[in-house]
């Protein structure tokens, strides 16, 4: 019996050898990569998309809720940011409170790049004074003034034309 061990410790390797290259995940064709995270990143963003045009309709929903000066909630009522605080947090998401906070949060993007979700920001000659939510083709909803409700807008109204200043996007 003792001369056939040497004899078979070879055979018994080869086995563990094989068996433990039979356990592991078998590495992808590097052709294949790029599919893979090309397949991953056309589902982020059709996640983001969605996200984005959720919060769209939330604030869509909103039309008819009174302008109030800190409002962040549609019993008490909303500013423009608290809009948009309001909107996004529904939907999960950590936002800052005020719009210059929301403008530096966000990622400027050209208006034509523009998607349903994303901030319109806007400046008054002196600084800073107004974001909306912009809904698709070219209409957006905020929270106008004190004395008013939030109503959708046109960014081709001429006063808006003349004082928009950014567009933002918070989700990426």
């Amino acid at each position: 019996m003792q001369g056939n061990r040497p004899a078979a410790l070879p055979a018994i390797m080869a086995s563990v050898v094989l068996a433990a290259g039979c356990t592991g995940t078998p590495a992808a064709h590097p052709r294949d990569a790029g599919t893979q995270a090309a397949s991953a990143t056309t589902e982020s963003r059709a996640a983001a998309n969605d996200l984005r045009r959720s919060i769209a309709k939330l604030a869509l929903s909103m039309v008819g809720v009174p302008y109030r000066y800190g409002g962040a909630d549609p019993s008490e009522g909303f500013d423009c940011s608290g809009l948009v605080y309001y909107t996004y947090s529904s939907e999960g998401l950590s936002v800052p409170r005020t719009s210059r906070a929301q403008l530096g949060a966000a990622l400027e993007i050209p208006l034509a790049q523009a998607a349903a979700g994303d901030l319109l920001f806007f400046e008054d000659e002196v600084k800073l004074s107004h974001v909306g939510i912009y809904l698709g083709d070219r209409r957006f909803v905020h929270a106008p003034k004190s004395g008013g409700t939030v109503s959708v807008a046109s960014i081709d109204a001429p006063y808006y034309q003349r004082h928009l200043v950014a567009v933002g996007r918070l989700i990426r």
